[in-house]
């Protein structure tokens, strides 16, 4: 016999996530997760540090002329890491 109040777990868990703000903070681990997918190989190994405060992301690397490169294409790194959450998580990417 079927409940008329019932619901498919990942429903469930999906709206624990959303009244408890965790969905946005595993979606941020997510993006950090993901930066070497997005960036590649060789800026990821001179990526010192990397995490999201405040809907800014700050990145950290070990060589000034990549972070000089990257200064140029912060935007389209800022898109691809949004479009990877699929909303729009980082308002702005800081090189240091």
């Amino acid at each position: 016999m079927r409940r008329s109040n019932t619901q498919k777990l990942g429903e469930v868990i999906k709206d624990y996530l959303k009244e408890s703000n965790i969905g946005k903070k595993l979606t941020e681990i997510q993006l950090i997760n993901s930066w070497e997918e997005i960036v590649g190989k060789e800026i990821a190994r001179r990526t010192e540090k990397i995490y999201i405060r405040n809907n800014k992301l700050f990145v950290h690397f070990t060589s000034s002329v990549v972070r000089n490169e990257l200064l140029l294409h912060r935007e389209t790194i800022r898109a691809r890491l949004n479009e990877h959450a699929g909303e729009e998580i980082i308002k702005e990417i800081v090189l240091k």
